[in-house]
């Protein structure tokens, strides 16, 4: 057995066998939750055997609770002050622009997996959604990485694989889709089958059906139970596996079906006219269809920096307003970098969403009522592993879901 490998100020031992660690992107844990609900109408048994004989927790993710956060936490074993990635879109102050936080430049401390690469390993790394990749595979020289949302795109030089459509069998999987994810199972399926020698692999999906479903709903089962139908497979190669999710999903609309958004900037504006506020909207991505630029955590940045507990006391009296913080207190009770949010951090209540002004957000293509995440009511998330972990897991005063690698890795009875 090699000697453990040693990131960011925690160890993991080298895995004993190839070892799956899945982000299931929006799975909303609980009695109310996508698996649970989906196990209690008997469409995941192998979920449900895991349950019984393996280990399941519910526990927290990071804040804000948004797919790159998350993912990169979970991969550094990190929070965002220390990895740097707090949002999908920032304000930039280097060049003053407003931007996606996708490239690697912006990743602050190396994954767990580059240093197994180092360390001799051989992984595989998978994701959905294309924003991910370039993050999750940063300094990756000999590890498969590539998405699925490109995944014909894939060669030799950048993922270390190549005609990936032909050994998956099926086409570049729409985005706004429950291919997309399944893309990924079929593939770390087919991956294993041909002989691949793997210690570890990740695969991260996408939350296009939490964003558009309710938990036990017709999709949202069929969706799960096509994840528990590649779970079973996976362990038919003799793999452990363990799950997590980036954050969690709640329902955000009216009783009329329309979102019910508080749009910060408007209110900003007309009461603050003189000051010039910022709302950023910090779940802004590509992927408009899943939720329109609206979710539960915004950053403002302020000109009028007298102002800022003045404006904080007024956006905390807004009805569905959660918590208003200022930076520091958002470094010190949310692990934020400082310099990459502004002067005050707001996040909302479970049944709302917050948005920029009423006329920044194109809200034509959302079909279905507002599911959303990025809160502190979107903190819960599962933690599966199909093996029972030796006792002493629960010695810790909670769990992350940055803690999956340490849970899978260094808990073996």
């Amino acid at each position: 057995m090699k000697n453990p490998v040693s990131i960011n100020n925690r160890s993991y031992n080298w895995p004993k066998k190839t070892t799956i660690v899945i982000c299931l992107d929006g799975s909303e844990p609980g009695k109310d939750g996508y698996i649970e609900k989906a196990i209690e109408m008997g469409f995941m048994p192998c979920m449900k055997s895991i349950i019984s004989q393996g280990t399941y927790e519910i526990g927290k993710c990071a804040m804000p609770s948004f797919t790159n956060v998350n993912n990169l936490s979970i991969v550094t074993g990190t929070t965002p002050d220390v990895h740097g990635i707090c949002a999908n879109f920032f304000y930039n102050p280097e060049d003053k622009k407003e931007t996606l936080m996708n490239d690697d430049s912006f990743l602050r401390a190396p994954t767990i997996f580059e240093a197994f690469e180092k360390a001799g390993a051989n992984l595989a790394v998978i994701t959905a959604k294309d924003k991910l990749k370039k993050l999750l595979g940063k300094n990756l020289k000999k590890s498969i990485c590539f998405s699925a949302e490109k995944a014909d795109l894939a060669n030799l030089q950048d993922s270390r694989i190549e005609n990936v459509l032909e050994l998956v069998g099926k086409p570049v999987p729409e985005v706004y889709s429950a291919d997309l994810s399944e893309f990924i199972f079929a593939a770390a399926v087919k991956i294993l089958e041909k002989g691949e020698k793997i210690d570890l692999m990740y695969l991260s999906t996408t939350d296009y059906i939490q964003h558009k479903c309710a938990p036990g709903s017709d999709i949202a089962n069929a969706f799960y139970k096509m994840i528990d139908g590649y779970i079973e497979k996976l362990l038919s190669f003799g793999c452990k596996v363990a799950f997590t999710a980036d954050h969690g999903m709640k329902a955000k609309s009216k009783p009329d079906g329309t979102p019910n958004v508080i749009y910060l900037q408007d209110l900003l504006n007309k009461d603050y006219p003189e000051d010039k506020c910022n709302v950023i909207c910090t779940i802004t991505d590509p992927y408009v269809i899943h939720h329109g630029a609206l979710g539960s955590f915004v950053t403002i940045y302020l000109d009028n920096k007298d102002k800022i507990n003045e404006i904080k006391n007024y956006i905390q009296a807004i009805e569905g307003i959660d918590v208003a913080l200022t930076k520091e207190e958002a470094v010190n009770k949310l692990n934020q970098p400082a310099d990459r949010i502004g002067d005050l951090v707001v996040t909302c209540k479970a049944s709302f969403a917050l948005g920029k002004g009423e006329k920044d957000h194109d809200l034509s293509q959302l079909k279905e009522p507002l599911r959303s995440h990025g809160g502190l009511d979107e903190t819960s998330i599962p933690i599966f592993i199909s093996d029972k972990l030796d006792d002493s897991y629960k010695k810790k005063e909670k769990l992350n879901n940055y803690d999956i690698f340490d849970l899978a890795l260094n808990y073996d009875r």
